[in-house]
């Protein structure tokens, strides 16, 4: 049973979701927040599998409650937003957020984007990448950072290629095709990239290739 802990200000949004998740057979909603501070205690007493995170909230908002939760729990953050290129979803992924849904997303969906972040996989829309670089791009001092292209070095040349593949937006089963491999192996190949980097999923493994100089934007 999935447990899932719901983050937003606005009662009809928490009561909405909730309902819709109680409803399906392997999901339970653990709690409820209306706050980013209170979202943090209840991650660490409750302990959920997903958090729907709401992002702008009063007391704490969703960026640095998604930060806190990802550094003291295992729990998964999925962020609620009205709007697909909101400014602080950027932000909210790079905390450690492993991805994003729109507010007014279909029933089904919003259940299927539980199960999918739970599974440890992302929610990442091709929307959201190209704006995960040019924001990145944007940012004052911008480059690569030896520090982290060093890193590279633990990666076997397949490893890169996938990150490489990742980075640029490509799901597992394109990745298969390009590499010629089963999409069990790109999942492997994914799973070794992120414990070799040290990173938590697959959005901040686009984030690190960038950063990194792996992958150059416009190229």
């Amino acid at each position: 049973m999935l447990r899932v802990l719901i983050v937003d200000d606005q009662d009809l949004f928490r009561g909405g979701f909730s309902l819709i998740l109680d409803a399906q057979p392997d999901i339970t909603v653990v709690g409820e927040a209306a706050d980013g501070l209170a979202a943090v205690a209840a991650a660490a007493e409750l302990q959920p599998d997903v958090v729907l995170m709401d992002i702008q909230m009063p007391v704490m908002d969703g960026v640095e409650a998604t930060g806190r939760i990802c550094a003291t729990t295992s729990a998964k953050v999925l962020v609620l937003t009205m709007f697909d290129l909101d400014e602080y979803v950027y932000d909210a992924l790079r905390a450690g957020a492993s991805g994003f849904i729109l507010k007014d997303i279909r029933r089904d969906e919003l259940a299927h984007a539980v199960r999918v972040v739970a599974a440890g996989e992302s929610l990442l829309a091709p929307t959201i990448t190209r704006r995960l670089v040019q924001d990145l791009v944007r940012r004052p001092g911008h480059g690569v950072a030896p520090r982290l292209a060093g890193r590279l070095g633990a990666l076997t040349e397949r490893e890169i290629e996938t990150l490489r593949l990742v980075a640029a937006g490509r799901s597992n089963a394109e990745i298969a095709a390009e590499l010629v491999v089963s999409e069990h192996t790109v999942k492997t190949h994914i799973s070794r990239i992120l414990t070799k980097l040290d990173l938590r999923d697959r959005v901040q493994a686009v984030v690190f290739a960038y950063e990194a100089g792996l992958v150059v934007p416009g190229a």
